[in-house]
C-alpha cells in the first residue's frame, strides 16, 4: 500500500499489446525492471528506482495523464504524443528514439484506384468530386494538418474501430492509419500512398514540463532513466572483443592495430600484459569495441597482425561523461 505522507514519482507505460510487451522488455534489458506480482494490477514498481510508481494505461491515455500533470513521466509511441501534446508546451520529449515500436501514420486508397498513387494524383481525383473526400482516421490533428498543407478538399470521419474496413463498407472513402509491415492493408485491399506518410513513430520518452522545474525527486529520476537508457542504446549493437597478442610493448601492438580499419576501438585499444607460464614477457591481452555488423571484419584484422584466442561478448552499457538528453532537457528547462 502506498504511503501518502511518501512522495513518488509516477511513470505511466502502455497497458496491453505489442507495445506494452516491447515497452516492459526494453527497460528489463536497461536494468530496470518491473515488479508486477499480480497480472491484473495496474499499479507496479521498479527496484532499481525507489520512489517509483508505474501505472499502465492506454497510449493516448498517458500522453494526457502527462500533459495535465497526473503522471510525471510516460512512454508511447510518437504518434499519439504529436497528435494529443497539445500546443502549450507541457508535455517535453526526453528521448525521441528507443528503438522499438516502429510505424507510421500514413494515408490508404483502395487498390482499385489505379490512377492514384501519390499526393499530386490524389488532390487530382479529389478535384473531380462533388463533396470532399471522406477519410477515416484517429488521428484528426496530424491528418487535418498534414492534408491542409497539401490543399485538398476533405472531410474526417471519426472511427474508434477498425479502420481499414471504411472503404469497402462505404462510409469513406480511404484512410490515415498506422502502418507498419502493411499487411493488414493489403489484407483488406488497400495500399499507402507512394509520399502519404503523415507521421514516423516508434517509441518515445516524455515528461511533464512543470514537473521537471518544481519536482528535484523527479528530476533525479529523469537522470537516472536516461542514463540507463542511452547507455544501453549505445552499448546494444556493439560487442567486446579480447585477443592475444605477441609484441614488444603496448604501444608497437596498438601500431599495428591502427593500420587496420575496424580494430581500433572507441578511442583506442586497451593493452594488457600477460603473465604467461614461461615468464615471456611479449604477451599481451587486447581488448576493443567493435560494432556487431563489423564482427568478422575485425576477427580477420586482428588474426592479421597475430592476433589468437579471440572471445567476443555482448556489451549490456557504454556510458559517457553525461548523457546527451540528459543536458538538452536541462537546456530546454532553462
Amino acid at each position: 500500500m502506498e504511503n501518502p505522507e511518501i512522495a513518488t514519482v509516477r511513470i505511466s507505460l502502455p497497458s496491453k499489446g505489442r507495445l506494452a510487451e516491447e515497452s516492459i522488455a526494453f527497460l528489463d534489458a536497461c536494468g530496470l525492471s518491473i515488479y508486477k506480482p499480480n497480472p491484473r494490477q495496474y499499479q507496479a514498481t521498479i527496484k532499481d528506482l525507489p520512489g517509483v510508481t508505474v501505472l499502465f494505461q492506454r497510449p493516448s491515455d498517458i500522453v494526457t495523464s502527462v500533459r495535465d500533470g497526473s503522471v510525471d513521466f510516460g512512454l508511447s509511441g510518437l504518434d499519439v504524443i504529436e497528435e494529443r501534446k497539445g500546443d502549450n508546451g507541457d508535455v517535453l520529449v526526453l528521448h525521441e528514439a528507443l528503438g522499438f515500436g516502429a510505424c507510421s501514420l500514413a494515408l490508404a486508397v483502395p487498390e482499385t484506384w489505379n490512377e492514384v498513387y501519390d499526393l499530386a494524383s490524389l488532390g487530382q481525383y479529389a478535384a473531380t468530386l462533388s463533396r470532399p473526400l471522406r477519410i477515416a482516421t484517429k488521428y484528426p490533428v496530424l491528418t487535418g494538418r498534414f492534408l491542409d498543407k497539401q490543399g485538398i478538399s476533405y472531410t474526417l470521419i471519426s472511427a474508434e474501430g477498425t479502420l481499414e474496413t471504411a472503404p469497402a463498407i462505404g462510409y469513406a472513402d480511404m484512410i490515415s492509419d498506422l502502418v507498419s509491415s502493411g499487411q493488414t492493408l493489403r489484407d483488406n485491399r488497400l495500399r499507402p500512398l507512394e509520399d502519404g506518410v503523415i507521421q514516423p513513430s516508434q517509441a518515445v520518452l516524455i515528461a511533464n514540463h512543470a514537473t521537471l522545474k518544481s519536482n528535484p525527486q523527479a528530476l533525479a529520476v529523469v537522470r537516472q532513466l536516461l542514463e540507463f537508457i542511452e547507455a544501453r542504446l549505445r552499448a546494444k549493437d556493439n560487442l567486446s572483443i579480447f585477443a592475444n597478442m605477441r609484441g614488444e610493448s603496448p604501444e608497437a601492438i596498438a601500431a599495428r592495430m591502427f593500420t587496420q580499419q575496424t580494430i581500433g576501438g572507441l578511442n583506442g585499444p586497451t593493452i594488457s600484459p600477460i603473465v604467461v607460464r614461461d615468464g615471456d614477457p611479449n604477451w599481451y591481452d587486447v581488448h576493443i569495441i567493435v560494432h556487431r555488423n563489423e564482427l568478422f571484419a575485425a576477427i580477420t584484422e586482428l588474426r592479421a597482425i597475430g592476433g589468437s584466442g579471440v572471445v567476443v561478448t555482448p556489451v549490456t552499457y557504454i556510458f559517457e561523461e553525461e548523457p546527451p538528453r540528459y543536458k538538452a532537457m536541462l537546456a530546454a528547462l532553462a
